[in-house]
């Protein structure tokens, strides 16, 4: 009965009940689909306001300003390698494999799910998406959740208050003790997590189940390995090179790899990650910081899925694409895969939007992938989480804000010395590692 208790065990259990009654009955299973639109709705509610207090609260009491423009470089460095690395794998996994050859799907015509979401995507250009950055006004950003913008207008303010006001302002007071309500207000969403994730795998389970996705196991399959190879070879490589025990930091979040599994959507980890992460030992303005803006800047599994999907689209509609076209398009994706939103389906929509701009794929290759978006969408919200914990790790270490004996406490494993350069805290810790 205690174990009972736990969230990961009733998350299970109700991503084990939605799985028998997709199966058994999917019609009612179908008839879910609320449970859990409702369940992510509530959190992405709490998005926007957390991101602002977390990091206005952090960045109003950084006294080195230079230290906030490192972070900010070497954020963005750090998401650009690591994100372009994924979409690399991507391309070589649907080259070697080939998951389309053999469908000859030369008259596809366009599903109208597939149209509407191609419609609602827009053109994508280098200059509309950096005006697309800026929000019209500061209440527009938090009424549409867009997380990048919502991070713009926090450095914004967190800069001001710094500058500003002292450490002992009642503005500041406020900021922390809301954000002492959100995270209250969190836990109690959290409560109806079980009830979520068995609404939305019912839901996807009931819609896509049996032979519909017989003829598309094959790029599913191929995604997953590329996403696997990706997650334990390239994010376990980081791991590795910080000094920290990878299985140790999946273990720390595995209550949001659950929920992530059950939903198909990485916005629903994020208000629990901001928690965990600090608690873990990160530096708070590292963690306020790096995982606002790797949700938007730091897409992992979104650039492996448009890799494979672009390829994938190419091979089944038996459309010529050499080597170089795929390098150039490579290019536009390290555009088109950054920013939007993180819920299930963002990936298909960012998709459609570089097939709408670039028009060397016939856009009706889309209604191939749109019936196992949701199959794929999970992956991509997993590896997207793991590798914006993972870097939320590595520049908390780079930047030496990282507390050996604070990720000891909470995954019960010691962290070794970093090899990004010396740890203080790591060096500590060394000796207790060395006697057991």
């Amino acid at each position: 009965m205690k174990q009972l208790k736990k969230l990961h065990v009733q998350v299970l259990i109700g991503l084990a009940c939605a799985v028998v009654l997709g199966l058994l009955a999917p019609a009612t299973a179908i008839a879910m689909k609320p449970l859990g639109q409702g369940f992510i709705a509530l959190l992405k509610m709490m998005l926007a306001p957390i991101i602002f207090c977390t990091l206005v609260q952090g960045l109003a009491h950084v006294k080195d300003m230079r230290k906030l423009g490192r972070l900010g470089l070497k954020s963005l460095v750090y998401f650009e390698v690591v994100s372009t690395v994924a979409m690399i794998i991507g391309f070589v996994f649907v080259n070697v494999f080939e998951p389309g050859a053999g469908l000859h799907a030369t008259n596809m015509v366009e599903s109208a799910d597939a149209l509407k979401a191609t419609a609602g995507a827009g053109q994508i250009s280098a200059v509309n998406y950096l005006l697309g950055l800026i929000p019209h006004t500061l209440v527009d950003a938090f009424a549409k959740g867009d997380i990048v913008q919502v991070l713009i207008i926090s450095i914004l303010a967190g800069l001001a208050l710094n500058v500003s006001v002292g450490a002992d302002s009642t503005l500041l007071r406020g900021i922390d003790e809301a954000q002492a309500v959100l995270f209250k207000m969190l836990a109690f969403i959290m409560k109806l997590a079980p009830l979520g994730a068995f609404g939305a795998m019912a839901a996807a389970i009931g819609s896509y189940g049996g032979m519909t996705l017989v003829y598309l196991l094959k790029v599913i399959v191929v995604y997953y390995g590329a996403s696997l190879v990706f997650v334990f070879g390239v994010l376990s490589s980081i791991s590795w090179m910080i000094g920290l025990p990878f299985f140790g930091v999946l273990k720390l979040i595995r209550d949001e790899i659950l929920l992530i599994f059950g939903t198909a959507s990485s916005e629903v980890a994020f208000p629990r990650l901001l928690e965990k992460l600090q608690r873990a030992g990160c530096d708070e303005v590292v963690v306020g910081f790096v995982l606002p803006a790797g949700y938007s800047f730091n897409l992992d599994g979104t650039s492996i899925y448009m890799a494979i999907a672009i390829g994938f689209i190419a091979q089944a509609t038996d459309t010529p694409f050499s080597l170089w076209q795929q390098l150039g398009l490579l290019a536009i994706l390290s555009l088109t895969s950054k920013g939007g939103t993180t819920v299930a389906g963002g990936a298909f929509v960012k998709l459609a939007a570089t097939l709408q701009s670039v028009r060397t794929l016939p856009l009706g290759g889309l209604g191939l992938l749109f019936g196992i978006d949701r199959v794929m969408a999970t992956a991509t919200a997993l590896v997207n989480v793991v590798g914006n914990t993972i870097a939320v790790f590595a520049i908390s270490r780079w930047e030496n804000g990282f507390d050996a004996d604070a990720f000891a406490r909470e995954t019960g494993t010691r962290p070794r010395r970093t090899r990004l350069q010396p740890d203080k805290a790591a060096a500590q810790s060394q000796p207790a590692q060395s006697n057991i």
